[in-house]
């Protein structure tokens, strides 16, 4: 893979679930660092599509290649050398109840490395800080951290293995707007500093003018349009402008055009 060959090139998606078909034609590429958010309405195929990157869910036809690598058809051998080259931050944190954080966060060193225990413990705790916690989290159990923590605590298992993409489902779902601006921030310093490539499934509109370069629409199958936020807003496309041109929509552009984002 070179420098300048997308991390992500997806064309002629076509995705065939509970007997309709959900993706008809997406096609869709994703540059080495840039933050792309995927959106659209209910039913539009972004979890699903997140799930066929993921390859969760199988797709009907068409290419995935991630790193320069088909997808659809790999061998398990090659999906989990792509596999450990990214991280996932799942929409419920998917953190074992039963672990404290140091252990949820080690966990994929455990499952992927041959490092002794106290390197573990050592790497761990270090992306336990950079997610922004204090190491006296470290000890504590999932049902012990607030959402915005616990968000942090995935977090900091995805970037565990130093990857270079990750993947985001509805980030800061459920945080309050305080604490969702702060999470926009940190995974920016993130991807300042590790160098990191991102995508994004989010409702969240003020996260979309905050954290992206760039953002793609899904709607009847395809991706309408992929574009910059303000050059997206102001698509005519009917389902675009639904989207985007309501209250929410509007106050979040008006906060981003003053800065307050």
């Amino acid at each position: 893979m070179t420098q300048h060959e997308p991390i992500i090139e997806i064309k002629n998606l076509k995705t065939y679930l509970g007997g309709s078909w959900v993706h008809k034609d997406v096609n869709l590429t994703v540059e080495r660092g840039e933050v792309l958010g995927i959106v659209g309405g209910s039913g539009s195929g972004k979890t699903t599509l997140l799930r066929e990157m993921l390859r969760l869910t199988p797709s009907a036809s068409g290419s995935i290649r991630i790193f320069g690598q088909e997808l659809t058809n790999a061998s398990p051998k090659t999906l989990l050398s792509v596999q450990r080259r990214w991280g996932v931050l799942f929409q419920q944190n998917a953190l074992f109840s039963s672990l404290s954080l140091l252990e949820n966060v080690a966990f994929p060193l455990k499952e992927h490395t041959a490092l002794e225990a106290d390197s573990i413990h050592d790497l761990a705790l270090l992306k336990i800080l950079m997610a922004g916690l204090p190491a006296s989290s470290a000890v504590k159990y999932p049902s012990e951290l607030s959402g915005g923590m616990q968000k942090r605590a995935g977090l900091a298992r995805a970037i565990v293995l130093d990857p270079e993409l990750i993947f985001l489902d509805e980030p800061t779902a459920g945080l309050d707007p305080n604490t969702a601006a702060e999470f926009d921030e940190l995974i920016l310093n993130l991807q300042s500093t590790m160098g990191l490539t991102i995508v994004m499934i989010t409702h969240d509109l003020d996260s979309l003018w905050r954290v992206t370069n760039r953002v793609a629409f899904l709607g009847k199958g395809v991706v309408l349009c992929a574009a910059p936020m303000p050059e997206l807003v102001k698509n005519p496309d009917p389902l675009i402008q639904a989207f985007f041109s309501g209250p929410r929509g509007r106050v979040a552009e008006e906060s981003y055009q003053h800065g307050d984002t």
